[in-house]
């Protein structure tokens, strides 16, 4: 999904875990301060087929059920990032998936406390990306 200026769109979640941490903020604060924009944000809580929805992609990994379980499990913050090449700045800023694993002063280094709970999620490409903002996100509910 390609905007002004080569500007690109990618999806990012605060997790149930980052949401009952407090540090929602400091996501986004981290997000600004890099230069990327929030142009779109909500609040919900997913029910267990929204989640097992959401990831479908991973309906046969063996993380699959504490996945969805955990992603159902407290409110989640669901926001639509905008800027240059924002899906890798994103997933550069979130961090390896495994908090051990990934590079100091990363989001998931900083905040999380293991592989499965670990704050965040980024979409990992455009069309991802597309099919994830659509699954959250009407096109009015996008502030460009």
């Amino acid at each position: 999904m390609t905007h002004p200026a080569g500007m690109q769109r990618t999806l990012s979640i605060v997790k149930p875990d980052g949401v009952r941490k407090g540090v929602v903020g400091e996501v986004i604060r981290r997000f600004e301060t890099s230069g990327i924009r929030v142009v779109g944000m909500r609040m919900l809580r997913l029910t267990k087929t929204e989640a097992e929805g959401f990831y479908a992609v991973h309906r046969e990994r063996p993380f699959f059920g504490s996945l969805t379980e955990f992603m159902s499990s407290g409110p989640i913050v669901a926001m639509v990032l905008e800027g240059e090449n924002v899906i890798a700045r994103n997933r550069l800023l979130m961090g390896a998936t495994d908090p051990k694993k990934a590079d100091r002063g990363t989001i998931r280094a900083d905040l999380a406390d293991n592989v499965e709970q670990n704050i965040v999620h980024g979409s990992d490409a455009p069309e991802t990306a597309e099919t994830e903002i659509d699954y959250f996100f009407s096109k009015l509910d996008i502030i460009s």
